[in-house]
């Protein structure tokens, strides 16, 4: 398979946001929360600060203990929710244990939501086939049929995944589009006749090497979101990349594959949010 290169994507989408925002003349403001020492998390939030500031978008971090309560983490929310001079607030997932992000994430403003899964926005998006506030994952599954030139009317979207809010999402995405969609959740995908058949398979199972070759159609463009960290520190996605060379067809790597690109969708939301705000 093809890989897709994320990085390319998101450096476009990047250009277009420090373009209009040298013509805003003013930068938009992001709050970022960290909780715990994660290796993962801090060096997502570094490449995060890292390449808001690139395309003009100031950010503050908010680094708190993983022994954080419960009411500490709501109060922090909050006060981020009053200060006029945010503009977005972005939690960095997964949390520690004991810590419930689906209250987390109710917490924000929705007008403040970058990742767009607030209830009231998510509601929204579900309504409707346009988005006020579209999740940053469901920008990138956009971009990257773009970049594969993927034409999904007609065609079988399969998601498998591990989360049925990220489910609904994905779906919701590919009915807009036209096209017939089946979601499988962890467990359903071991020889799974769907993921054979699927034109374009979307996992975001966070299982390493879930999904071989074998178990794809050739042709298929595979948009794959999750994530491991193995024992000896290498980062691999749910897709054995090494199974799919003798099939034709698009694969996002991992990594440089929809990590990069995740980025620039936040980056674009929370300029959206800035525009609607200002």
């Amino acid at each position: 398979m093809e890989l897709i290169d994320g990085k390319k994507i998101a450096e476009r989408i990047k250009d277009e946001i420090v373009q209009e925002i040298l013509k805003l003349g003013a930068r938009p403001n992001l709050a970022i929360i960290l909780v715990g020492e994660r290796d993962d998390s801090k060096l997502y939030v570094k490449l995060k600060e890292k390449q808001a500031k690139e395309v003009g978008i100031d950010t503050h971090l908010y680094q708190c203990a993983a022994d954080i309560a419960m009411s500490e983490l709501i109060s922090m929310i909050d006060f981020l929710n009053a200060d006029e001079s945010v503009d977005g607030i972005l939690v960095q997932l997964p949390l520690p244990d004991g810590l419930d992000a689906d209250k987390v994430v109710e917490r924000i403003r929705p007008d403040k939501d970058v990742d767009g899964f607030h209830p009231y926005n998510l509601d929204k998006m579900l309504a409707t086939c346009g988005y006020e506030i579209e999740p940053p994952l469901i920008g990138v599954i956009g971009e990257v049929l773009k970049e594969a030139d993927c034409e999904v009317r007609g065609k079988l979207a399969v998601a498998a995944v591990n989360s049925e809010i990220l489910g609904r999402a994905i779906k919701h995405f590919f009915e807009c589009a036209g096209a017939r969609v089946e979601l499988l959740y962890n467990g359903e995908t071991a020889s799974n006749k769907w993921l054979k058949q699927a034109d374009v398979l979307v996992t975001a199972l966070g299982r390493p090497a879930a999904i071989s070759g074998e178990m794809l159609k050739d042709g298929a463009t595979v948009i794959d979101i999750g994530i491991s960290r193995l024992p000896d520190g290498r980062v691999v996605g749910d897709v054995d990349a090494e199974s799919t060379k003798g099939l034709s067809g698009f694969l996002t790597p991992v990594p440089g594959g929809v990590g990069p690109i995740t980025i620039a969708m936040a980056f674009k939301n929370t300029l959206r949010l800035f525009k609607e705000k200002k």
